[in-house]
């Protein structure tokens, strides 16, 4: 389901349920079983047969709620955080310098969440392979279940598996290796023997401290990788406003404009600022961008780094 789509709701469906861009959840449509929310609520039988994306108003009339197709990006937002998982703005960097693409195999460690995995299964889909390990155990039944039930254990395979005592019990296999470790250096000489030697292999690390880059460095330097990398992804949003542009008359005259902000939720977040003449003239718009007052900051550092492939006389 998430490396695939559909048009059509149908029961049993896995749906992200939207109400807010802070409020999502995921149900399981079960024709008899009713949803409820602050909005009030809605019957599975209601959803059963309309095409993802779809508006519904809850029984109530007080609101409504939009049914979703689950993609890897709705999940990273909805998914049960049984460990710090990584957010879009990693996730699309570390596939990029992965090179990740249809037929890769990857292999990751660990699994943790599985927010990661589940964009790695569908950028590798429909013929690539990931491999992916976790040492704690309760964490590793769990992403298996959820790997089942979102039609993706025909191209994950998940083991329970201390990969820096015990490797990864595979050699030249890997196109791509990532690690999400506490001591990811330990893992490297594991990587560099899962990894193919026959063409470029590429390996990240993610790591929240720079002592562990560090180290990882050394350990990258030391088993013959190259074109160490280190980077730091910092998104940052901006929101808009239209403001007033008064022309030459106007500033002439003295005229006062002032601004009547239109309030979208709680967070009082502008939706969309109104211009006001002394005189309720109308005045052309211009659109004015800056950035959000909220950043997100630091997540982790992610350290790249090459295999090259080993020559054949």
């Amino acid at each position: 389901m998430f490396h695939e789509y559909k048009n059509i709701v149908e029961n049993g469906d896995l749906v992200v349920v939207y109400s807010t861009p802070e409020t999502m959840t995921t149900m399981t449509v079960s024709e008899g079983q009713i949803f409820n929310n602050r909005f009030g609520s809605f019957r599975h039988s209601d959803m059963i047969g309309l095409k993802y994306g779809s508006k519904i108003q809850s029984h109530t009339g007080r609101g409504f709620v939009y049914l979703l197709h689950p993609t890897p990006a709705l999940w990273t937002q909805v998914v049960p955080h049984r460990t710090q998982i990584l957010y879009l703005p990693d996730i699309s960097f570390i596939s990029l310098y992965l090179n990740l693409m249809p037929g890769k195999i990857v292999i990751e460690s660990g699994t943790g969440s599985g927010s990661f995995s589940h964009s790695i299964a569908r950028t590798i889909a429909p013929s690539g392979h990931l491999y992916t390990f976790e040492y704690h155990e309760l964490r590793a039944n769990a992403a298996r279940k959820e790997f089942d039930e979102h039609s993706l254990a025909n191209m994950v395979t998940i083991e329970h598996r201390d990969v820096i005592a015990n490797g990864f019990g595979r050699t030249n296999l890997a196109d791509a290796v990532f690690l999400d470790l506490p001591a990811p250096w330990d893992a490297v000489e594991a990587a560099k023997q899962a990894l193919r030697k026959d063409t470029i292999g590429r390996i990240c690390c993610f790591s929240p401290c720079i002592e562990q880059v560090q180290r990882t460095t050394l350990a990258l330097n030391e088993h013959g990788f190259a074109e160490i990398r280190m980077f730091e992804c910092l998104a940052k949003d901006y929101e808009f406003r239209n403001a007033p542009l008064p022309d030459i008359d106007v500033a002439i005259s003295g005229k006062k404009v002032s601004f009547k902000s239109v309030k979208s939720d709680k967070k009082r977040k502008r939706d969309e600022d109104a211009a006001v003449v002394d005189d309720k003239d109308e005045l052309p718009t211009m659109i004015l961008t800056k950035p959000v007052d909220e950043v997100r900051g630091h997540t982790s550092y992610l350290t790249f780094a090459i295999l090259a492939p080993k020559e054949h006389d």
